[in-house]
């Protein structure tokens, strides 16, 4: 049987439509999955002597008796995908959502995103030991940031670009090749100088 040039486009096209939607069905299967089971520390390595804990089904990081730089880190690796998260500045409340990150001792390594008392770019995106910060929000935008109560931060990380959200507000958007080649697991930080606290919870991820 002669297939005709329109016939066989018309075929190609449906094998595509077919593909996509194989694609996104696939995608809608991986679904969303918390990181933080809201009892223990299942799941995360405490990486330093600064303090991490469960209390009332919220994970609390405190700045320990050393005052040094702490970091709460994922057991597994994630490359593509979308977190969401919420928390709590109580302290100074100087800390970040590190990602694709490696670590050894206290001494990290990937791109950090900002979370930050008032005026501090929180949701900008900092690379540790390296370039420092690559992007900030722009300062009207930092207004959105509450500092008595819970904020959402969203932050959406599609190879080689990361977009930040804040309580609904889009806050940065960078491409970097460096970010797009880094790999690792997700990390929450305490920064040094003690007389931090932070709370966190519902830390929810899909992956891609």
């Amino acid at each position: 049987m002669i297939v005709s040039e329109n016939a066989f486009k018309l075929m190609k096209f449906s094998i595509l439509i077919l593909m996509s939607f194989l694609t996104v069905k696939t995608w809608c299967q991986t679904g969303q999955q918390s990181l933080f089971n809201g009892k223990d520390l299942t799941g995360w390595v405490n990486n330093g002597t600064e303090l991490w804990y469960v209390e009332n089904g919220e994970l609390i990081c405190e700045s320990g008796p050393d005052k040094q730089y702490g970091y709460l880190s994922t057991t597994k690796s994630y490359y593509n995908f979308e977190l969401t998260l919420q928390f709590k500045l109580k302290a100074n409340g100087n800390s970040g959502v590190f990602i694709r990150s490696g670590i050894k001792g206290t001494t990290i390594s990937g791109w950090q995103v900002e979370v930050a008392p008032a005026g501090q770019h929180t949701a900008g995106i900092y690379e540790s030991y390296g370039r420092g910060w690559l992007i900030q929000p722009e300062p009207a935008d930092e207004k959105i940031l509450k500092t008595d109560d819970w904020n959402t931060m969203r932050v959406l990380a599609m190879n080689n670009e990361i977009t930040t959200w804040l309580n609904g507000v889009k806050m940065v958007n960078l491409t970097d090749e460096q970010i797009g080649k880094g790999s690792g697991f997700i990390a929450l930080q305490i920064h040094d100088g003690g007389g931090i606290k932070v709370k966190w919870k519902d830390i929810m991820i899909t992956e891609f």
